[in-house]
């Protein structure tokens, strides 16, 4: 027996005409994720320097920028955070002025010549007062620290579940005696990584003992599932054994997109 398609003559591109856009839409779908996640850096990185830079002298400017005059109130803000009578080569980064030149070789120790600021004092390992000493980093630039080496801005307002997988715009800025090349103050795309303070541990317990009743899901901020749980007996049982699957998982999370703690 011919097939439908095969009955109706006139109308066989049809089906190839339906088949073809079911396919082109579901293809394109899966190509925008694709590409969303692989078109952007990994977390908290940026994009790669070429081979040369990573082994070669990183070389972006050596000019260093002229002095900036400090006002009575300025001086007296950073005073206060800077300590006196300590090692130079210690103090935080806002307390002193360096001749940092960019002709360094990349991820190796550089030497330069610092100076503390107006109203600082400091002394070296020999127990003196110095005006000049020499500090010893690594020479890469501040974006380029270990994360561990620098607080970011967290936003609360993007999904942490999704595809392509969100960014923020965050604000970054370096630890007080961390000395890095470059701003100390940055800009980051990072993932969205926040927590609402939902437990997986409470959101599991509650789907194994009161899942029938959506207390798992009217925990999580989902109203509407709870509800449905709720008013079905747990789909008869066959929705609460999934909803103990998916939560232990970490398939179902909050509402408001956030990560478990």
């Amino acid at each position: 027996m011919a097939s439908p398609c095969q009955i109706w003559r006139p109308d066989r591109g049809r089906c190839f005409k339906t088949y073809g856009i079911i396919f082109v839409l579901f293809t394109d779908l899966m190509l925008q994720c694709v590409n969303g996640y692989l078109s952007s850096p990994h977390v908290g990185q940026e994009p790669p320097y070429p081979r040369e830079a990573q082994h070669g002298p990183v070389i972006t400017s050596p000019v260093v920028p002229a002095a900036v005059s400090v006002s009575p109130a300025d001086e007296e803000s950073y005073t206060s955070r800077c300590p006196s009578g300590g090692l130079c080569q210690r103090l935080p980064a806002d307390c002193m002025h360096c001749n940092f030149q960019h002709n360094c070789t990349y991820a190796k120790a550089a030497s330069f010549t610092c100076k503390p600021r107006k109203g600082v004092h400091c002394i070296g390992e020999s127990g003196q007062q110095q005006t000049n000493f020499s500090l010893s980093i690594s020479c890469q630039f501040c974006w380029q620290l270990d994360p561990s080496q620098y607080r970011c801005s967290n936003s609360t307002s993007c999904m942490t579940v999704s595809c392509p997988r969100k960014r923020y715009n965050a604000t970054c800025e370096v630890l007080d005696h961390v000395h890095c090349l470059g701003k100390r103050r940055f800009q980051k795309r990072l993932y969205c990584n926040w927590t609402g303070g939902y437990k997986w541990s409470t959101a599991l317990a509650l789907s194994i003992t009161l899942g029938g009743f959506g207390a798992d899901r009217f925990y999580l901020g989902q109203w509407r599932e709870g509800l449905g749980k709720l008013f079905s007996f747990g789909g008869l049982g066959i929705w609460t054994l999934i909803d103990v699957l998916l939560i232990g998982v970490g398939y179902v999370g909050p509402a408001d997109g956030s990560l478990y703690i």
